[in-house]
């Protein structure tokens, strides 16, 4: 009920503010991209709306020109193919796309079987498993000598499991994927049991969850999707875990690379003043056991989403806080998706919208420059789509950003089982010479080494040829 009260306001206020947004949002949607077309040289970008139709609703994949690009283009249809909007249709309006990905009622068909996982330091997340129909009545164990792929959901980092995620759940069981959904502490009913919570880019529980997913299902590949600021822990996981990640593929949807200034900057009002409601409402739970950590009046009287942040995790002169290090700026050095970019180790997808209303100004929120230079990244960017919406006015069951995702999975790994194949077969022939192997990369000495204990040599054997 609260959803469509939610829903319903939405609705109303942006109708009230099409007219403006639509006036001041129509020149700056058409010319974001030009300053970066003269960078052509470093990007591949698709294209397919014909010549002579006007403003195009611009789809391109912005990387580094590699054989792994040109397979994606090859067999990717979604990356090529121009979301259909009409102009008079209200998902033309980034606002109401944002409202519809995140909050608009679904009636799902999957249900979800939970795990809580107790921590090493006796910390609880909770692990949910999607089933359908009425499957879900049973405690259902999956076999561990199941090989099917597992696709680990990252929500955002407020905890809301939104109508983008189930979705994503529903298209992902239909083509044979076993998802399941990471709860940080004390979110979506995850009880707290330590009075202590994830800040935003440590990764130390979602590595202890990988783990126990990868002894649940040795046999399946994992493959990771964030949804919003759910990137900023994907994205720190696989940067400080490399080559050591357990994940084949990952993608992000919407997410925000520039953390610290979007917190400071915070989204337009309207959801910078929601998401900071919705905050306040799922701590208050924990309002007493909170007390002995956090200043509880200054974090339930913060009015922006930095504000908070400082409040639950910026403790300067607490017993045992070096000096300087519960400052702002340390909190960040330690929790930036960014800091450790350059160790990841696999594909990576960002799907992302030039109108993103929750992002910001893509000039500003979107580093170009990773994927332009990093062959392991690629940006598939659309003129329209808001924040986690992407709905098309000829939408079928799978949302088309699910359906670009899911493709990207499948390309990725035919990509490596080709690759090895042809490795194995040049083997045979002995015809593999030094410049058929990949040059793997020496560790700088100015990074830490990953800190985790994974061992994934032994089940992840490709070789990142797809660089060259």
């Amino acid at each position: 009920m609260l959803e469509w009260i939610a829903a319903a306001c939405f609705m109303v206020l942006m109708a009230i503010l099409w007219p403006v947004v639509k006036c001041l949002g129509a020149e700056s949607h058409s010319t974001l991209l030009l300053p970066r077309r003269e960078s052509r040289r470093s990007a591949e970008r698709c294209d397919s709306k014909p010549e002579g139709q006007g403003e195009p609703d611009a789809l391109a994949l912005i990387c580094k020109p590699s054989a792994l690009a040109n397979y994606l283009l090859k067999h990717c249809m979604s990356f090529c193919k121009t979301l259909s909007i009409p102009k008079w249709n209200w998902r033309m309006m980034s606002s109401l796309q944002t409202v519809f990905g995140a909050l608009w009622p679904f009636d799902c068909p999957v249900h979800f079987i939970r795990d809580h996982l107790q921590l090493s330091d006796d910390g609880l997340v909770a692990l949910d498993w999607a089933v359908v129909g009425a499957a879900h009545y049973k405690r259902r164990r999956t076999s561990s000598n199941s090989t099917s792929p597992v696709l680990l959901i990252i929500p955002n980092s407020f905890g809301k499991i939104t109508r983008n995620v189930l979705k994503l759940c529903e298209a992902a069981l239909s083509h044979g994927y076993l998802p399941v959904i990471f709860n940080r502490r004390s979110q979506n009913g995850t009880p707290l049991c330590t009075v202590k919570l994830q800040q935003f880019g440590d990764p130390t529980d979602l590595r202890e969850a990988v783990r126990y997913i990868r002894y649940r299902q040795p046999a399946g590949q994992i493959y990771a999707v964030s949804e919003s600021t759910g990137s900023g822990l994907l994205l720190s996981y696989l940067g400080e875990c490399g080559s050591s990640s357990y994940v084949t593929a990952a993608a992000c949807l919407s997410p925000v690379f520039r953390c610290q200034s979007w917190f400071e900057s915070g989204p337009t009002w309207p959801f910078h003043w929601a998401l900071v409601l919705y905050q306040k409402i799922c701590l208050s739970r924990y309002k007493t056991v909170l007390g002995e950590l956090v200043h509880t009046d200054s974090l339930f009287s913060s009015c922006s989403l930095k504000a908070m942040e400082e409040a639950l995790f910026c403790h300067s002169g607490l017993k045992g806080t070096p000096d300087g290090a519960g400052s702002w700026e340390a909190y960040w050095e330690r929790n930036d998706p960014l800091r450790d970019i350059d160790e990841v180790a696999i594909p990576v997808l960002c799907v992302c919208s030039q109108d993103d209303p929750i992002r910001g100004e893509p000039q500003a929120t979107l580093p170009l420059e990773l994927f332009e230079s990093n062959p392991h990244f690629f940006l598939l960017l659309t003129a329209h789509g808001g924040h986690c919406g992407f709905s098309t006015s000829d939408e079928g069951p799978i949302v088309w950003s699910h359906q670009a995702v899911l493709e990207f999975f499948r390309a990725t790994t035919d990509f490596f089982a080709a690759e090895e194949r042809a490795k194995l077969a040049a083997r045979r022939r002995g015809l593999s010479g030094p410049g058929k192997t990949f040059r793997h990369r020496s560790v700088s000495t100015c990074k830490r080494l990953p800190v985790c204990s994974h061992n994934i040599h032994a089940i992840y054997n490709w070789q990142r040829s797809y660089t060259r």
